[in-house]
Parts: C-alpha cells; structure tokens; sequence
C-alpha cells in the first residue's frame, strides 16, 4: 500500500469518526434513562396520557403519549388528527410541550373526564377570517403554531381550571368565562381576559 493510499485512508477514517461522534452523542442523550435498581441507576419518569374531545368533530385521543422517557410518535400523530383545524381539515405539528402542560393541568384539577376542546390548531387561512371578524382573536394567534388550545373539563368549574393553568406558569393564559373556556399555549408567559 502507498504512502499515499494510506494517508487518504487515515484521512477517510478520521472524517468518518468526526462526522458519526456527534450522532453517537446525540443518540446518547436521547436514550432512555435506566429505571433505579442495585445498580444505582436514574429512574425513568412515569408514562403520560393524553385524554382530549374535539367537541366539532367528536374526535377524541385516549392514549400515553409519554413513556420510557420518550414522546411516542403514534400518539402524537393521532393527536394531530384530533386536534386538527375543524374547518378545513388542515393538520399541523402540535407542540409536545402543550401535551405536558395538560398533563400537569390534570393533575392540578384532579380531573377524571376528557379535555373537551373548543379550537386546537388553526390554519393560518383560518386564522386571518377568525382574526378580522373579531380583535378577540390574534393575528399571530399560537393556534397557527400547534402551540395553544381552548379547553375546558367537564365536571371542573371553568375559574378552577383558570388559576390552575396561571399556577403552572408554563405560558400564555386566556380566561373566557362567556365563553366557557380557558385558552393555554406554550408560547411566551402572559395571560388576558375576553368574552
């Protein structure tokens, strides 16, 4: 072998190992926690589930979203189809961050029944009709982003369900009590009142 041959190899391989060790490394900080044991080992977070109404199309999502320290795939692609825009059919990514809010919404409320939803994701074409027959609604709503969610819980008062979303802290806060609902999203910290 060449002198040359060599160093294109050497070259070659070095590359090949600067390219993969962040792969390597990303794959190690995806990984699942190991559950404690006697070997001292990090516990894995208790599974999460999703249990959502869509009130406008009768779909509902009863499933975990959230197991073995990972989001499942399956099920939030379910929750994109039940949470779509009921207008026009449009799907979009919802934010897995907004899942974990109404976990922690539930566990707040202490809540056994469905979230009903009023509006989940909104296309934009949506958003602007929405926007320009009522100042109520944001033109750069969260909505459009799979961001936000208007919700209430059967069997939970509306003002309950309010304080307990402004405790969490987790970002923006709508109160709608003519409505009857509260609007959430993973958006930036601030809340409002409306109609």
């Amino acid at each position: 072998m060449t002198l040359a041959r060599r160093g294109a190899l050497a070259f070659g391989l070095a590359t090949s190992v600067a390219v993969l060790s962040p792969l390597k490394a990303f794959a190690t900080l995806s990984a699942p926690a190991s559950p404690r044991g006697s070997g001292g080992g990090v516990a894995r977070p208790a599974p999460r589930r999703a249990y959502l109404h869509n009130l406008h199309t009768g779909d509902t999502l009863d499933e975990v979203y959230f197991a073995d320290g990972r989001y499942v795939p399956g099920a939030l692609a379910a929750a994109m189809g039940v949470l779509r825009d009921w207008r026009n059919g449009e799907e979009h990514t919802i934010d897995p961050g907004l899942f974990d809010l109404l976990h922690n919404l539930r566990t707040k409320t202490e809540a056994s029944a469905p979230f009903q939803i009023i509006s989940g994701y909104r296309s934009p074409a949506t958003n602007a009709k929405m926007h320009a027959e009522s100042h109520e609604v944001a033109a750069k709503s969260q909505h459009t982003f799979g961001k936000a969610l208007d919700i209430r819980i059967e069997g939970v008062d509306l003002a309950r369900l309010h304080q307990a979303a402004l405790s969490l802290n987790a970002g923006g806060v709508g109160y709608y009590p003519q409505s009857d609902f509260v609007h959430v999203d993973v958006g930036p910290v601030r809340q409002w009142a409306g109609t």
